[in-house]
């Protein structure tokens, strides 16, 4: 079941002229159990929608271990939830949106803070019309001469302190599920899906036996991803519009209806909707109802820090 994690409050006082911060401790607490998810952010590009940008931690053993998406305010979630820059294994990103991507440099630069050593894997798409891939977008922001954090250009070779990203890119033209990273913890597979003319990509996480779906932002109409994704027991999939959206939102992500097609056609266990904004949140219930006349499995509406066991 989900749990939201309470948003810290700072309570100021004075005591002999000292100006006091406290925090309670309950406020900064990771996901329990062997494995979970939690959603950061659980918004999209609009500040109206009043939640963080996407991003989103599998959590094993109490250790964030797989950052799907750094959008804005994932950097603040990223700390509130107790999570440590040193115990990921990666990072993947879905695509090149700055709703899923921007908090990334303010990520980065945290770890230079870290006791991390080990280089840190990074995934994304390849690139296509005005969309750089994920090798030029990382040049962009840290190339030593050229690039908008310059500074921080050691993220490229691991100089200066910083650990080293070791990037790679999934080929956007490859159709089929294709192997994006793997260690002895768990298994991550990608698979190109359609976001408009955007380069994207859709996320299987393998993990002791669970299957974790990351359907980053997607019309829904790719066959390939519901294949995937069969009987996964967490779909984290964009919520971002209403049934009656324009034809260009609908070129760029699924209706109500469609989720629930998409949901019930893979089998998927539980139906985590993210990306809310207040134009999806605001007919809520017709959407869940619409989204119920096709899949009849446990439907969460995520916020920001909710996880899910």
């Amino acid at each position: 079941m989900p749990r939201r994690r309470a948003r810290p409050r700072s309570l100021l006082s004075t005591a002999a002229g000292l100006l006091v911060l406290a925090v309670p401790l309950e406020a900064f607490a990771e996901c329990p159990g062997p494995v979970a998810v939690q959603v950061l952010g659980s918004g999209g590009p609009d500040t109206n929608d009043a939640r963080a940008s996407s991003g989103y931690l599998v959590w094993l053993d109490g250790e964030a271990r797989l950052l799907v998406d750094a959008g804005g305010g994932v950097f603040l979630r990223f700390g509130e939830a107790r999570a440590r820059f040193e115990s990921l294994d990666a990072v993947a990103i879905t695509h090149l949106h700055a709703d899923h991507v921007s908090d990334l440099p303010a990520l980065l630069k945290s770890g230079f803070f870290s006791e991390r050593k080990r280089p840190l894997p990074m995934i994304g798409p390849s690139g296509g019309g005005v969309f750089p891939g994920m090798k030029e977008f990382m040049r962009a922001l840290f190339d030593p001469k050229r690039g908008a954090f310059r500074y921080l250009s050691g993220y490229l070779d691991g100089s200066g302190g910083m650990v080293r990203a070791e990037i790679s890119e999934i080929n956007m033209d490859v159709k089929a599920p294709k192997s994006a990273f793997g260690n002895d913890r768990f298994k991550l597979t990608a698979v190109g899906v359609k976001h408009g003319l955007v380069p994207a990509l859709g996320y299987l996480v393998e993990v002791r036996g669970r299957r974790i779906a990351f359907a980053g932002d997607q019309n829904g109409d790719n066959p390939a991803f519901a294949a995937m994704i069969k009987d996964a027991d967490i779909l984290v999939m964009d919520h971002a519009v209403p049934e009656m959206a324009d034809p260009a939102s609908r070129r760029l992500h699924a209706r109500p209806s469609e989720i629930g097609v998409l949901a019930a056609l893979a089998g998927v266990k539980q139906l985590v909707l993210s990306h809310n904004m207040a134009r999806s949140l605001g007919p809520l219930q017709e959407n869940l109802a619409l989204i119920r006349q096709h899949y009849d499995g446990p439907i969460n509406v995520s916020e920001d820090l909710t996880c899910i066991g």
